[in-house]
């Protein structure tokens, strides 16, 4: 949010979702104001403005911090000598040019998505200084890893600069976590999501202090009525009942069909990100009309593509199969109320998901060879 004491051309034209201490600092490195004059147009004193100063000049150690603050100085400054140009790193050259920023909407839905991502346990954002996506990968209990979402780099950066992620591993694959400002941020961005969806937030019960709760609206085949579920972010269904033991001792679900499931939900989450969020999904699961979608016009790509995919892997599975993987890996249901709604009998659904597993990652290995669609 703005600050209304802050003049308008402290802000240098930028985007509205840039914090007031990084346009402060931007306009004291790339403007040359000095803090005195900063600390006038702002009406606070000199001491504020130097703090903030130094603690985005000790960030730049951060690769999308710094990344972001030459990509806003460059792009919204013009105080930006040749001398400076060429000492812009060749991953970063290129931003000099005009680019379309991501408006705050944006980053505010792509931050509901990869945040709740990075609240998993064992998730961190993984950024390569090649490419122009960053990934969420998530530890297995095998073991092995798997990646659980993508995010736009430019994004990625929004997110750091807004002290949401913090690089907790530097390198050519820098590693990033969510913060408390990041945890809540999610929080207040789920609220308001509920809110605007008429939803009352539910009382805080004293054993869920060290959760994070989000919720889902869905509805019941039979009444026609919706009904609103609640689930905790910090851990998906999938990944609970992976750490169970089968009876020789191993894990109930392997690595790669954990990995099959997150797959399916990472292409759902991204086919929510289009016009079209409304997708009625429930007209998937069973008695419902399993035919072709007729795409929006215009659609992104995108989103467009993933809702493909995750149409086909349903049709592939079938009802029944189709039914339990599409609740528990995406609407992120618990086996016992999946079990419920399904009419099952209890400690059921968990074998049946298991095998809509297999099923899933025999279709993933006869779609395009096995391999995830790529991120660069």
């Amino acid at each position: 949010m703005i600050n209304s004491s802050q003049s308008p051309e402290t802000r240098q034209n930028l985007p509205g979702w840039v914090p007031e201490a990084a346009c402060t600092y931007l306009n004291h490195t790339e403007n040359g104001l000095s803090i005195r004059a900063l600390a006038r147009r702002r009406g606070c004193h000199a001491s504020t403005v130097l703090r903030q100063i130094r603690r985005f000049e000790n960030r730049r150690d951060d690769p999308l911090v710094d990344e972001a603050l030459l990509r806003l100085g460059a792009v919204h400054f013009h105080k930006v000598n040749s001398q400076d140009c060429k000492e812009i790193p060749q991953m970063t050259a290129q931003l000099r040019r005009p680019l379309n920023e991501p408006d705050e909407a944006t980053i505010e839905k792509e931050g509901r998505r990869i945040l709740r991502r990075l609240c998993e346990t064992g998730a961190v954002l993984a950024v390569v200084a090649e490419l122009e996506k960053a990934v969420v990968v998530r530890d297995l209990p095998g073991g092995d890893s798997t990646r659980t979402a993508v995010v736009d780099r430019r994004v990625a950066q929004a997110m750091a600069l807004k002290d949401w992620i913090h690089c907790t591993t530097p390198g050519k694959i820098a590693r990033y976590s969510i913060t408390a400002a990041g945890r809540a941020a999610l929080k207040r961005l789920l609220a308001e999501q509920a809110n605007a969806r008429g939803f009352a937030e539910a009382p805080a019960q004293f054993g869920d202090q060290h959760k994070i709760w989000g919720e889902k609206t869905f509805r019941d085949e039979e009444t026609g009525a919706s009904q609103r579920l609640r689930y905790n972010l910090a851990e998906s269904p999938l990944a609970a009942l992976a750490r169970r033991k089968d009876k020789n001792g191993g894990n109930f679900l392997a690595d790669d069909l954990v990995a099959a499931g997150e797959r399916l939900r990472e292409d759902f989450e991204l086919a929510q990100m289009g016009p079209r969020v409304a997708q009625n999904w429930e007209r998937f699961l069973t008695g419902g009309d399993r035919g072709s979608f007729a795409g929006d016009a215009g659609l992104a790509a995108g989103p467009s593509g993933a809702r493909d995919r995750v149409m086909a892997a349903l049709k592939d599975l079938g009802p029944g199969l189709g039914d339990v993987v599409l609740r528990c890996c995406c609407f992120l249901e618990g086996m016992e109320t999946a079990e419920k709604r399904m009419g099952w009998s209890a400690r059921s659904g968990k074998i049946v998901l298991r095998i809509a597993l297999q099923r899933l990652k025999r279709h993933y290995e006869m779609t395009n060879d096995g391999k995830a669609p790529l991120i660069g």
